[in-house]
């Protein structure tokens, strides 16, 4: 099996092709299981959904008929938990990438729920879908006037004694804001002063972060889409959809293991990614968390008023 076209009929009885990925992202650009979980396993019933290319402004058609394996990127995966046995019933696997930040005090999470009930969360999913499928990722790492290295050791250091016996791994980048210019924008309008991180500073982070972990939890650490090598602290380059990672918890899927068998990258993510290939069917300028540094949103109101454009049709074969 691979990724390739099928014909489907629509919600409004028209014929159209559509991709047919293995492996679907859901997703880099918005904050799916937390405020769409229910138009998600919707579509997935319904057997497509319908993609807008963010740079061209095209639609195109994505069938689920091929898709074996889900990768979840979220804040807040709880609204997932009562949708998880449709996976199981439809045979399709999945992990979750769990960003669990600890930026409370500084308010730059608004629309996230109490850091405490985010690490039960976490906790709760590993207890359903079993060791290794939640991923804890510090994302991203952000220096301003209030939270320096140390500071961000400290809050680190917090959540890694709670999840010790839960998750594995870490996996961490470090906020790249000159690359963004609408993510400065955000932060300084919201009276946030940052300051970027260089090569100096992520290797003082890297080796504070090492001696920790040596210390405390023998985690496995890795970066997301970071150029710099951090390998003399044990240190690797991550690789979010991971094909070790889902052919270990899909050992029983032959289909699935001979589609990872050669997998390709994915070569439409940054040059760093470690990604192999897969369809992500998010959109950007949807996710109402509000986050001051958010990358996929332009301002935290447009991303806020798209959200209720989406509550007002909430089971369309899109997410706008």
């Amino acid at each position: 099996m691979k990724h390739g076209n099928t014909i489907i009929t629509t919600d409004d009885r028209q014929q159209v092709s559509a991709q047919t990925p293995v492996i679907v992202s859901a997703s880099r650009a918005m904050d799916i299981p937390a405020f769409y979980a229910s138009w998600f396993f919707d579509r997935l019933q319904k057997g497509y959904v319908c993609w807008r290319n963010p740079f061209s402004g095209c639609d195109s058609f994505v069938s689920f008929a091929n898709t074996r394996f889900i990768v979840f990127w979220s804040k807040n995966p709880a609204p997932l938990i009562p949708y998880l046995p449709i996976l199981r019933d439809k045979g399709i696997g999945c992990y979750i990438q769990f960003t669990l930040n600890d930026y409370e005090a500084e308010g730059l999470e608004p629309g996230v729920p109490a850091l405490a009930d985010r690490i039960e969360t976490f906790k709760r999913l590993v207890d359903i879908l079993g060791s290794g499928s939640v991923a804890w990722r510090f994302d991203p790492l952000i220096l301003t006037d209030k939270i320096d290295i140390d500071t961000l050791i400290t809050k680190i250091t917090h959540i890694g004694d709670e999840l010790k016996g839960y998750t594995e791994k870490l996996v961490f980048s470090f906020a790249d804001i000159a690359r963004y210019k609408k993510v400065g924008r955000n932060l300084s309008q919201a009276g946030v002063c940052y300051r970027e991180w260089d090569e100096a500073s992520m290797h003082e982070f890297a080796a504070k972060l090492s001696e920790i972990n040596r210390k405390r939890w023998g985690y496995t650490l890795a970066t997301c889409a970071e150029t710099i090598d951090l390998s003399e602290y044990g240190i690797e380059h991550n690789r979010c959809i991971d094909p070790a990672l889902i052919a270990l918890l899909s050992p029983d899927d032959a289909t699935l293991q001979n589609f990872l068998y050669g997998a390709k990258s994915d070569s439409g993510q940054r040059k760093a990614c470690g990604c192999i290939l897969s369809k992500d069917i998010g959109a950007y300028n949807t996710c109402p968390h509000g986050c001051l540094y958010c990358y996929a949103n332009t301002t935290p109101s447009s991303a806020t008023a798209n959200y209720r454009i989406h509550r007002s049709k909430p089971f369309s074969d899109s997410i706008l």
